[in-house]
């Protein structure tokens, strides 16, 4: 099952089931006391079940050329992990030489490395700018499954993350690592969350990356969840160890696509993030020029 968070034609923002043949299906949030968003539907006991209640079946399905499909965030924080691909660890040991031991050392360490990424503020949805810092000369997208979490610390979904990263200045040095992530509009997720109703094929499930630029393909690549080290469960353990997660949140699960080191995205530049089973998120880059000193 698939649920999205969508802008219908007067501005009104409504949570929808995604039907298979691509339309929406509107749910109405009236019939039970205390939901009213998709925040509540993905921290309800039993989220498949309240979004088969909820559905109106009176409503016709919206067409996807009527409606935005915006980022499934409400009020959730955002984190990440990183280092949880063997091809990250060594991207991040090439950036940074001074700290290059701290990277191995995490990738094979109990603990994982996980930071705070965005608050809902800084989140884009599909369609919606993702921004390359002003005084980065060197950064690139990281095409990550996103783990969604309920308030109660339950993975109840996936959705498709885009955990931007100015290389260069994590990589001038490990402490910069807050001002190479978090700013405005650094985090793309969407476009809908998928509530599987069973176990997921983690070498099934393909994670692919598109970057253009002025219509031509510059770079892509792929890989799939069984690269991944880490376990779902064991990265939701960490994150809520002794941080309770009163909204939910979403868990970026790091990237095993890297471009090469003399790739940086420019303005203007559409980052496409594809998983099956989910769908296709897409960005425009925007940089601003860094005003002079």
């Amino acid at each position: 099952m698939r649920l999205a968070k969508l802008k219908l034609a007067d501005n009104s923002v409504r949570v929808a089931r995604v039907e298979d043949d691509g339309r929406f299906r509107v749910l109405d949030l009236t019939q039970v006391e205390n939901v009213r968003s998709l925040m509540d539907v993905l921290n309800s006991p039993d989220p498949i079940g309240m979004t088969k209640f909820l559905v109106d079946k009176n409503a016709p399905a919206l067409d996807a050329r009527l409606v935005t499909v915006l980022a499934p965030i409400d009020e959730q924080e955002v984190w990440a992990a990183g280092v949880t691909y063997k091809r990250s660890q060594v991207a991040r040991m090439e950036e940074s030489k001074a700290g290059a031991s701290h990277y191995d050392k995490v990738y094979t360490a109990p603990r994982p490395e996980i930071f705070f990424k965005a608050t809902a503020s800084r989140v884009s949805g599909p369609g919606q700018p993702l921004r390359v810092r002003a005084d980065s000369k060197w950064s690139v997208p990281e095409p990550e499954l996103a783990l969604v979490i309920s308030s109660s610390g339950k993975l109840v979904g996936f959705t498709v993350g885009n955990d931007m990263s100015a290389r260069d200045i994590e990589g001038e040095n490990p402490l910069y690592l807050p001002q190479a992530k978090v700013y405005n509009q650094c985090c793309g997720l969407g476009p809908f969350v998928w509530i599987p109703e069973g176990p997921v094929d983690r070498p099934a499930t393909k994670i692919r990356l598109s970057i253009s630029r002025s219509g031509a393909v510059v770079f892509s690549g792929e890989t799939d969840l069984d690269q991944m080290k880490r376990g779902f469960e064991e990265l939701i353990g960490w994150l809520v160890l002794e941080n309770e997660m009163t909204r939910g949140a979403f868990l970026l699960t790091g990237t095993g696509v890297v471009p090469p080191d003399n790739f940086t995205l420019e303005d203007g530049d559409a980052v496409s993030i594809e998983i099956n089973g989910i769908g296709t998120l897409t960005n425009p880059i925007v940089k601003a020029h860094q005003p002079a000193a």
